[in-house]
């Protein structure tokens, strides 16, 4: 009777815990995050342009907003997410193997300079890169990114991003 019972409890564990990490794979957790497309939230294409036959496209989502009424931690200084897609015009394929450094000059002039991660295998919130970053402050702000991707396709992009 006690192995049954035994069993009987991990095999229904197993089942809520596959079923959990299926559900935030797939967006069905309460707190949606986009990171391809798949599931709602509120980024916005910051910027997008050709560079040696990629298509480079910034995402930048602002966390306060995504994070309303789940209450976010008030130690967390980074406001925004920039996410990074790199997709070859040839083919059509998204790449997220590589090394990306971004660089983002404030209204004031601090620097933040972060690697972003890679996000290549994480189901339907992959493919990019991305890192937060903290846009607090109102005005306009210098986006610099060097890349060196896989099958060695490496470039530089640069824009200006404004906060109202």
């Amino acid at each position: 009777m006690k192995k049954t019972v035994i069993v009987f409890a991990a095999a229904a564990f197993a089942l809520i815990s596959s079923s959990t990490c299926y559900a935030a794979e797939h967006g069905s957790m309460t707190m949606p995050m986009e990171h391809g497309g798949q599931m709602a939230h509120k980024s916005s294409v910051a910027h997008e342009e050709v560079v040696d036959g990629l298509k480079v496209t910034f995402k930048i989502m602002n966390m306060k907003e995504q994070m309303k009424g789940k209450g976010m931690p008030k130690e967390m200084k980074d406001t925004d997410h920039i996410m990074v897609e790199f997709k070859d015009l040839k083919t059509g394929k998204t790449i997220a193997e590589g090394q990306v450094k971004v660089k983002v000059v404030g209204p004031d002039k601090s620097e933040q300079v972060k690697e972003l991660a890679g996000m290549g295998s994480m189901g339907s919130m992959g493919g990019h890169f991305g890192a937060d970053f903290n846009f607090s402050k109102k005005g306009k702000y210098g986006v610099m990114a060097k890349f060196k991707l896989a099958e060695k396709k490496e470039g530089s992009v640069k824009f200006w991003y404004e906060v109202k």
